[in-house]
């Protein structure tokens, strides 16, 4: 099987341990950057644990400069929060930029996921949810090809061909 075609490109593998805070850009094919944030490290998926919670939002950028910090509050979500795996640093489609320490009013109050299997909404401790909280997102494991076709949707991209 050969490799996966994307819309994001590779920048720069990372087997650095992340941590919350940490800010990270994505390339599309017009040559632009988003940024997405690191928001926890541990968010259990039913019986899987370290999954990461990202945030990916709507400023984009010529350059990999960290975004000022008012453009990386929950305000200024591109899409709903995110699970997803390391792969995205590990291959190098996540460029990590560095760390800002999470600070009040730069996390939502509630993080919510819709299981299509289970039919519930969970909060990011695993706990049912009696109504969902917006912004709503997906409860599953996303890896950078799935992650890819999320960004490509929420800009207004074709989807790169399976």
């Amino acid at each position: 099987m050969g490799l996966l075609e994307t819309n994001i490109r590779i920048l720069k593998p990372s087997r650095k341990r992340l941590q919350p805070g940490d800010v990270f850009a994505v390339q599309m094919p017009d040559g632009l950057y988003s940024f997405g944030r690191v928001i926890k490290t541990d968010v259990p998926i039913h019986a899987m644990t370290g999954n990461i919670l990202i945030y990916v939002f709507k400023t984009r950028s010529e350059s990999t400069d960290v975004p000022r910090r008012e453009l990386l509050r929950p305000d200024q979500l591109l899409m709903p929060p995110l699970l997803i795996n390391r792969l995205p640093w590990s291959r190098g489609y996540f460029e990590h930029l560095g760390n800002l320490p999470l600070e009040v009013g730069e996390v939502l109050p509630v993080h919510c996921f819709w299981s299509f299997s289970r039919k519930v909404h969970y909060d990011d401790s695993g706990a049912v949810l009696s109504e969902p909280v917006e912004p709503v997102g997906t409860h599953a494991l996303s890896s950078f090809r799935t992650f890819d076709d999320r960004l490509s949707d929420a800009l207004g991209v074709p989807r790169a061909p399976e």
